[in-house]
Formats: C-alpha cells, sequence, structure tokens
C-alpha cells in the first residue's frame, strides 16, 4: 500500500480547515447511508453516489457569496449538502417521501432549492449547461454580481449543447463558471476511449473563454481556483472554466458494479489521494486536532445522517393528490 504524502504546511486557519473536514465529511458518511439504504430497497430509481469526489463542491461552495446559483447532473447530493441543503430533506426525497426537498416526486436525480440557490439536479446528460447560461443571463440583466456555477462531467463535456452554451455565454460576457468533474469514466468509458483532446478545459479557447486544470482531490486548490474564476466573472470578465481532476470510488450509479477499472486502481486512489485525509493531514500535522478531536466530529456527523434516515423513514409517503400539483397544466 503506498503512503500519502507528507502534506505542506497550510496557510489555511484552524477553523476552515475543521469546516472543510466537516464538510467533507457530512458528504461521505450521507452517501454511504443513502447506499444502505438503496441495498434495502428504501431509495428506488437511480442513485448515484458522490464518494471521493467532496473536495470539488466543498471547495467551491467556500468561495461563493449569498446569491450565487448552482445546477448540476444527476450526481447531486454532495452539492445539495456543500451549499447548506438539509440532509433530513434530501434523504427524504431520496425516499420519495413528502418531507422532501421536492414532496418526494423527483428523488434522487431531481431536487431543487430555491432558497439555497440550487436548481437540480438533472438526469439528461448535459441538459442543465444550457440552464445554468439561462441563469447567469438572468443575473447579468438583473444587474447584480452574481455567478452561476454549472457542473457537468467528462462525459457530458463531449455533448454539442455545451459548446453551443460556451458560445453563447461568451458572446455574452455571462458571469458563470463551467465545472468540469472530470472523474475519469463516463459510466464505464475511460477518458482516454473517450477523448483525443489533452484536456478538457482547453476546448474553451476555440470561445475565447479562459480556464485551467485543477486538482479536484485538494480542497485547498479547489477554493483558490473558484476564488479566481468567480473574481473572473464578477469583474465583468466571464466566463470561465475549472477542470476538475476528481475521482469517484463507487460504480456510475447503484447498479454499476465497475468492473471497467481494478480494485488496485481505485485502492491507489484512496490511498494516495484521498480529499478528506489529505485534510485529516493538514490539522494533525499542524497541531489543530488529535485522533479524538477528529472521531467526535465523525460521531456528530454520524448522528446527523442517522437523523435524516430516520426522518426519511418516517415521513409519510406522499398523498394522491400530489401527483396533480407542481407540474404543467
Amino acid at each position: 500500500m503506498a503512503a500519502r504524502k507528507t502534506p505542506a504546511k497550510s496557510n489555511t486557519s484552524k477553523e476552515e480547515l475543521l469546516g472543510y473536514y466537516r464538510d467533507m465529511l457530512l458528504i461521505r458518511r450521507f452517501e454511504e447511508k443513502a447506499g444502505q439504504l438503496y441495498g434495502m430497497g428504501l431509495i428506488g430509481g437511480f442513485c448515484h453516489l458522490y464518494i471521493g469526489q467532496e473536495a470539488v463542491v466543498v471547495g467551491i461552495e467556500a468561495a461563493t457569496k449569498e446569491g450565487d446559483k448552482r445546477i448540476t447532473s444527476y450526481r447531486d447530493h454532495g452539492h445539495m449538502l456543500a451549499c447548506g441543503m438539509d440532509a433530513k430533506g434530501v434523504m427524504a426525497e431520496l425516499t420519495g417521501r413528502e418531507g422532501g426537498y421536492s414532496k418526494g416526486k423527483g428523488g434522487s436525480m431531481h431536487m431543487f432549492s430555491k432558497e439555497k440557490h440550487f436548481y437540480g439536479g438533472h438526469g439528461i446528460v448535459g441538459a442543465q449547461v444550457p440552464l445554468g447560461a439561462g441563469l447567469a443571463f438572468a443575473d447579468k440583466y438583473l444587474g447584480n454580481d452574481n455567478v452561476s456555477f454549472t457542473y457537468f462531467g467528462d462525459g457530458a463535456a463531449n455533448q454539442g449543447q455545451v459548446y453551443e452554451t460556451y458560445n453563447m455565454a461568451q458572446l455574452w460576457n455571462l458571469p458563470i463558471v463551467f465545472v468540469i468533474e472530470n472523474n475519469g469514466y463516463a459510466m464505464g468509458t475511460s477518458v482516454k476511449r473517450s477523448t483525443k483532446s489533452p484536456s478538457l478545459w482547453e476546448r474553451g479557447a476555440a470561445y475565447g473563454i479562459k480556464g485551467e486544470a485543477v486538482d479536484g482531490m485538494d480542497v485547498l486548490a479547489v477554493k483558490a481556483a473558484a476564488e479566481k474564476a468567480i473574481a473572473a466573472c464578477r469583474a465583468g470578465d466571464g466566463p470561465y472554466i475549472l477542470e476538475m481532476t476528481t475521482y469517484r470510488y463507487r460504480g456510475h450509479s447503484m447498479s454499476d458494479p465497475a468492473k471497467y477499472r481494478t480494485r488496485e486502481e481505485v485502492q491507489k486512489m484512496r490511498d494516495e489521494k484521498d480529499a478528506i485525509e489529505h485534510v485529516r493531514d493538514l490539522l494533525v500535522e499542524g497541531g489543530h486536532a488529535n485522533d479524538d478531536d477528529l472521531k467526535a466530529i465523525d460521531k456528530e456527523i454520524k448522528a446527523i445522517v442517522n437523523e435524516s434516515a430516520e426522518f426519511a423513514k418516517t415521513s409519510p409517503e406522499p398523498a394522491l393528490s400530489e401527483l396533480w400539483t407542481d407540474i404543467y397544466a
């Protein structure tokens, strides 16, 4: 088993590091619990877990302000928790219960929170990208300095609507950050077999869009890149592309046995690049926390997640009359 590199000294405060640790751990423990509930038959339909990619959303959310918006694809539970949506409401939606964010009718892929400026969860690959540009267009039209974050994966990066959106976003100078969560596999297809481009963010150059590649397993690197992208957008110099090199430990969805990669490959990433362990190392090496402190945080997070699961199990199923609410007439 390869050892992780000793982290370099960090200038980040103890409070910030503990916040990142807590937020990433909440996502991971929540997703582990969602996987359990799926196995028990309490979650139906599709369920795509975010385990391994936690640093991307936590790092980006650390750089945002109130009013900024986010929209993503179906691997979305992490994004919901990172922007402050309540774990109970998210879990209840996963189980199709009345207490969920979409009253139990949206499930894993389609829940929203206007209060937290979270505009979904979208099941069609790449469909959220032009919608994200629409959110950014609205902010530009209203004359505020809000920024929209539009997340999509390496698979969606080959969809035509992404490039139509790049063109419009640059043409209209929209305050949008395109976040490509490149986890190496579009479902079961390795990025090496799906694209000849050496990088995905550089495709924006054809439209004059600036961008960069970022270590998506390092929450501090993600935050720094997000701050740079946000500053450009708020200054009227958007859009911007951030390609996050990240990795998911589980299959594409709960129904994917992930036979297209070796166990050794996954274990190597866990041992050498795990985002949560990286921050844990920074906390311990910096003298900010010891094992007992971190165990106490884990216990606290597990209690929040268990409470969300109990709430989901006890929340009633939607009434039949809900079939006719929140739909187009």
